[in-house]
Parts: C-alpha cells; structure tokens; sequence
C-alpha cells in the first residue's frame, strides 16, 4: 500500500512535540485526529512508528526513517513556496516582526541580513517585545510574525483560532556556574545550590520548576532576572547558579559570557523551543510574510549547538 505523504506532517509533529498531545496542538487537531493518521501510517507502512510507553512517546527506527522523510518533503515545500513567490510582484511590503533578545541575536538579525541582501521589496521591522505585548499587538494587526519560548515539556495552549505556529528550533538549557565551584557533573550536583530565579512565566521559569518536581524538593532561590545577560553577571559574581538556553551562551553570544562562569551540557537539562506565531486566516498569511517565515526556517535549521 502506498504512503500518504500527509500522513508523514503528523508523525513529524508527534516528533517535534514529544507526544500525541502535543502534536495535536501544533497541528490544530484533536488527539484522536492525529492517533488515528499515525494508525494509517502504521498500516501503510506495515512497521510501528511509535515506541508507546508510561512515560510518553519515542520513534522507532522506522519512525525515525519517516520522520527524517517528513523533514525533507517540509524544506523542499518551503524551498517551492519560495521559488513561486518570486514569481509574482506579491513579494515585497513590510513585515513587522516582535521578538526576544536571544532569539534576534540567532534568527531574526540573520535574516534581516539576507533579505537586505537578496529581497530589497520586503522592509523587514524588527522590534524587540516581550511576549504578552507582543501577542497583544499581534492580535492587533501591528505585528505579523511573533517569536516565542516555551519549555519543551510546557503545557502550553494550542495557537489560539485564527492564528497558527512553526516549530523553529529546539534548542538544549545549559547550566551556568560559578568558575569558582567545582564543575557539576551531573544534576544532583545542583540539587542544593543556590540559584538564580527567573522572571515569573518565562521559559526559564517553567524548566525550573521542571526541575525542582523532577528533585523532589524547592529550589534555593535568590536574587530574581529576566535577560540573560543579567543573570551571567550575577553567576560571575558568585551569587548563584542558573539555567539557560544555549542561544544565551554559545555560538555568537558565547563572545559575550563573562569570565568566572562556567557553562555546562548536562543530561536531564531538556530544551528550550523557539516558535513563531503568525494570523492564519482567508487572506493571510500574505505572501511576503511566508517568504519571511520561510527565511527564518532556513536560518533557524543552520544553527547547531555543541
């Protein structure tokens, strides 16, 4: 029996998500939706895709085949989309972008580079928001695109009616720590530390307290941040230990981690996932808008981390 290839957008999102539940909110579907599409897979295939067990889903080797299947049929539809909207004179206007400081650094600035260079039609304005007014003037009209973190195993809400996310980037936490404590070598290490407390509703925020039920136990919190830059001049100080996402701390931004710190990879961390939210309606996404979604998937998928 031959594959459906929809079938293989619903085993990547079971992927991206980490579970049925959470595919079913990026794709915008019920659970039973996507369920029943991976059974057809399944089916047409003739292979389990999903490893099923107590604590969640995992692919199986077969899944995995699919899913890097799925992965290619998604850039090459973005490469066509591209393609045909240089076709027509739709490709230019401007589009407002609201979005955090590691997520400019990383993608958006990247972006705007290349389409200065290549795409002089489309004015690009970029504006650094925090979330809630960024979805505030989203709602509004006066931004097009809106960037957003969220821990990878958050409960959030799915992409509210009329609007729709992409999947960008997951990117692992990293722990920071004094250079001057010796270099923890696996979680527990930090189970008693003293650490810095992020902004309330934060990514940061939410993969701590994912840590703490995973410890059993309340974090030592002192001190309270919300750049990253903040909190690497507190853990320099001594004042603390903290997590953050690798986009705070390698690649470019790793010019900027000041001496006395120590970042650290360590099993258990997760990750951070970086969305973007756009209106999904009869008439928009406008074209010029795909175009500058599709530039910040291409960046996005350029960028490793050690």
């Amino acid at each position: 029996m031959a594959t459906d290839p929809r079938r293989l957008a619903f085993l990547l999102a079971v992927h991206r998500g980490g579970g049925v539940l959470a595919a079913a909110d990026l794709l915008g579907v019920t659970p039973s939706a996507v369920s029943q599409q991976i059974q057809r897979l399944e089916a047409e295939e003739g292979f389990a895709v999903l490893d099923r067990g107590p604590r969640g889903v995992t692919l199986t080797a077969a899944g995995r085949v699919l899913a890097d299947v799925a992965e290619r049929i998604e850039t090459e539809l973005a490469e066509a989309r591209k393609e045909l909207a240089a076709l027509g004179d739709e490709v230019t206007g401007r589009v407002a972008v609201g979005a955090f400081q590691s997520a400019i650094r990383a993608v958006v600035a990247p972006v705007a580079q290349r389409i200065l260079e290549d795409a002089p039609g489309i004015d690009l304005d970029v504006q650094e928001r925090e979330h809630v007014e960024a979805l505030r003037l989203l709602r509004a009209g006066d931004l097009d695109v809106v960037l957003l973190e969220r821990d990878f195993e958050a409960s959030d809400s799915p992409a509210p009616r009329g609007t729709h996310e992409i999947v960008l980037l997951e990117e692992p936490w990293r722990l920071v720590v004094p250079a001057a404590v010796p270099t923890p070598e696996r979680l527990d290490d930090v189970r008693d530390a003293v650490w810095l407390a992020p902004q309330a509703g934060t990514a940061a925020a939410r993969a701590m307290s994912r840590l703490a039920l995973g410890f059993g136990q309340e974090l030592r919190t002192r001190h309270r941040y919300y750049d990253f830059d903040v909190a690497l001049s507190l853990v320099a100080a001594g004042l603390g230990v903290a997590m953050l996402p690798a986009l705070a701390v390698e690649g470019g931004a790793s010019d900027e981690v000041p001496d006395g710190v120590t970042v650290v990879g360590l099993p258990g961390l997760g990750s951070r996932r970086l969305v973007a939210r756009h209106r999904a309606t009869r008439h928009e996404p406008r074209p010029v808008v795909s175009a500058v979604l599709d530039e910040m998937i291409s960046a996005a998928a350029e960028i490793a981390f050690a």
